[in-house]
């Protein structure tokens, strides 16, 4: 039978000995919602709250939450975080939470990212109640960790629900049977709730349609989106979305952070996406987005414009699976 670490042989609380366990990268990804009302989710979007700021706000909260859970947990240890990171999505009446705790040390931080979305959860509790003092905080839990002995570990239901999906979307030959992907938006104003962005969940809709087990859309401003590529990318799933900052403005910086990334382009892809864009749309010729390979995950740049994803998906439904079949080693047929 399995025993509870944090008691010793007489049933008293002591803190765990890490002393002896071997210094590894620890990642944990923990997940929860606020759920609340319809016109507070409009609010929120329209950066409009009587308390302003509303995702910043709750996002510092957040991250403050993970470096100080050890004084929070009596019986956590004091861990050198190496990066926090704290993304939000909406459904018509929930805020969902999205925490992300990396270290290289001895012991686990799962505690931090449950901490850091608690936190922010609570923090969104106190911005909104003025409006909905009946908001509730609910789902907080842990869905994936990696490292120490005992390695990748995912919910049990989080699985469960993928193996399902695998299974559907097989029966049907989808390009995304048994396959992970992820969706990462670029937009400074959506990751300050100041716009909305709606490619995003389109691109989740379609992978998911595609069979793809889906993880997003993450949110990062521009100036964030190198960090939002390294972090997305050590989950190591198949294939990678991003959509916006691929124009020419200053701050536009997906391409380079892309290429800083990847370690062969899939130029055809890239070229093939500008094209159909263009044919419409001449100034989709300003895009710079790129595609390629890092590792044996792909990874390709969208516009950031409802029609420019539109034109994305229409170029990638035919070739996608082929694509991924190539890249997993086989497919290479001509």
């Amino acid at each position: 039978m399995s025993e509870l670490s944090h008691l010793d042989g007489e049933g008293r609380a002591r803190m765990v000995d890490v002393s002896a366990k071997a210094d590894t990268a620890r990642i944990a990804v923990a997940e929860g919602a606020l759920h609340t009302t319809a016109e507070v989710i409009a609010l929120v979007r329209a950066d409009d709250m009587p308390k302003a700021d509303v995702l910043s706000t709750a996002r510092i909260a957040g991250i403050n939450g993970a470096k100080k859970t050890s004084e929070l947990i009596p019986l956590c240890h004091q861990l050198a975080l190496s990066s926090v990171n704290v993304s939000f999505g909406f459904t018509d009446t929930t805020i969902t939470i999205e925490a992300t705790a990396k270290t290289k040390g001895p012991t686990g931080v799962e505690m931090e990212a449950l901490t850091a979305v608690a936190v922010a959860g609570l923090t969104l509790h106190d911005m909104v109640k003025a409006v909905d003092p009946a908001a509730t905080l609910n789902g907080v839990r842990l869905v994936t960790k990696e490292g120490g002995k005992h390695g990748h570990w995912v919910r049990p239901e989080t699985e469960q629900q993928h193996k399902h999906e695998t299974a559907t979307a097989a029966t049907t030959s989808l390009a995304g049977a048994g396959r992970s992907a992820a969706v990462v938006v670029a937009s400074t104003g959506a990751a300050a709730g100041t716009r909305t962005d709606t490619t995003g969940p389109a691109l989740a809709k379609w992978l998911a349609e595609q069979g793809f087990s889906v993880r997003g859309p993450l949110v990062f401003a521009d100036s964030d989106i190198a960090y939002a590529l390294s972090e997305t990318l050590a989950a190591e799933p198949d294939l990678i979305i991003t959509t916006g900052g691929t124009g020419a403005s200053p701050t536009d910086a997906t391409p380079e952070a892309t290429r800083a990334v990847i370690d062969r382009e899939l130029p055809g892809v890239a070229d093939a996406i500008r094209q159909a864009g263009t044919a419409k749309f001449p100034l989709a010729a300003l895009s710079r987005g790129v595609a390629g390979l890092s590792g044996r995950t792909v990874l390709i740049n969208l516009p950031g414009s409802p029609g420019g994803v539109k034109d994305g998906i229409a170029v990638l439904t035919p070739i996608l699976e082929h694509l991924l079949a190539q890249v997993a080693g086989g497919g290479n047929h001509e």
